[in-house]
């Protein structure tokens, strides 16, 4: 079993940024594949991130590339999603997800999720 908890969420300006971090409890978290999506009002939950357990591959939403960015800090069990140039149509919850396989993760089929954070993001 593992327990993820979100934070950093907040209300920012187009053109901000902010960095979210996901503390992962109980299993082994350096094993573990990890991931970030979103679900906006009114729409379903998608992917926006994912990374592996060493950290050494990531993957993007094709929206958020070259704006956001995934890393993962093992010692201190957190992974981290840095979001940068941001846009209103950014403005979602954000959950944090774990998984075993990176591979589900990419394609939204995750075992363990957090209670999300909100981010909102003005015009």
């Amino acid at each position: 079993q593992v327990q993820l908890e979100e934070s950093g969420g907040g209300l920012v300006q187009a053109g901000g940024s902010l960095r979210l971090s996901c503390s992962a409890s109980g299993r082994t978290f350096n094993s573990y594949p990890m991931g970030w999506f979103r679900q906006a009002p009114g729409k379903e939950r998608e992917f926006v991130a994912a990374i592996t357990w060493s950290g050494l591959i990531t993957n993007y939403e094709d929206s958020v590339k070259g704006r956001f960015t995934i890393s993962r800090d093992n010692a201190k069990n957190t992974v981290y999603l840095q979001m940068r140039r941001l846009k209103p149509e950014d403005t979602a919850v954000y959950y944090c997800a774990a998984d075993g396989s990176y591979h589900r993760i990419v394609a939204g089929n995750v075992d363990y999720w957090g209670q999300g954070t909100q981010v909102t993001v003005s015009s």
